[in-house]
């Protein structure tokens, strides 16, 4: 049996005329964290939007856990085990934590699991305990990034999708949240992230796909992208 999670083939994607995403393949394996690096309107955003089922390829596509999902709607991806954190987080502003959290385990399997995914949420994040009674609009910057991501974790999926996690957060909560990137992944969900942090990242990341003008132009172990010229001048400032 593979060990394949995800599987992307020669997916192209177009606002109106204009071609985002050129024949993009990639692949996220059981165990693995996956960066995408790449400058701002490389076309980040628009693939974990198209994996989410938010935007539709007009060609090429998109397997998770073997079955075919680049024509299903995003409820149903989300069905299936990908859960998703956009960049904007959107949470309900003016329900409490646990409102957010339970709107997150709408689906029929997360309903049966809620109080276990409850546990485990807050055993990640113990603070969106002690602040479970308070309006998500409440909370600190740092505090409403741990509950967008909780919120996808309250289905169990196969695959977490971030985009941008550390947008937006004091530079001193940065350690925790990899920490908890990686502890999510070795509970045994798959990540796919795309982050500008990228020192950090690659300390956690399997393996990188680098973008640029909305094609995939390098791309393999984080050891070896880490160590390459193009990465290092225009990531990591070397």
């Amino acid at each position: 049996m593979s060990d394949e999670v995800l599987s992307v083939k020669n997916v192209y994607v177009s606002y109106g005329d204009f071609l985002v995403l050129k024949d993009i393949s990639l692949e996220v394996k059981e165990g693995e964290i996956v960066l995408i690096l790449g400058a701002n309107g490389a076309g980040k955003t628009t693939l974990l939007k198209t994996i989410a089922g938010l935007l539709r390829p007009i060609k090429g596509e998109i397997r998770f856990l073997g079955k075919r999902i680049d024509g299903l709607h995003p409820y149903e991806i989300v069905k299936m085990g990908i859960g998703y954190v956009p960049a904007e987080r959107d949470l309900f502003p003016l329900m409490s934590v646990m409102e957010n959290l339970e709107m997150g385990a709408y689906i029929a399997r997360a309903r049966k699991q809620k109080e276990e995914r409850l546990r485990f949420v807050f055993e990640l994040f113990p603070v969106l305990k002690e602040r479970k009674d308070q309006l998500a609009s409440t909370l600190s910057g740092g505090e409403q990034q741990m509950l967008a991501i909780a919120r996808a974790l309250m289905t169990s999926p196969k695959l977490l999708m971030l985009d941008e996690p550390s947008f937006g957060l004091a530079p001193k909560l940065l350690p925790k949240l990899f920490k908890t990137i990686k502890q999510i992944n070795l509970e045994g969900t798959a990540v796919l992230i795309v982050e500008q942090n990228v020192r950090q990242t690659l300390s956690i990341a399997d393996r990188v796909y680098v973008l640029e003008n909305g094609s995939i132009i390098l791309e393999g172990p984080s050891d070896r992208i880490r160590n390459d010229p193009l990465v290092r001048k225009a990531y990591l400032g070397i």
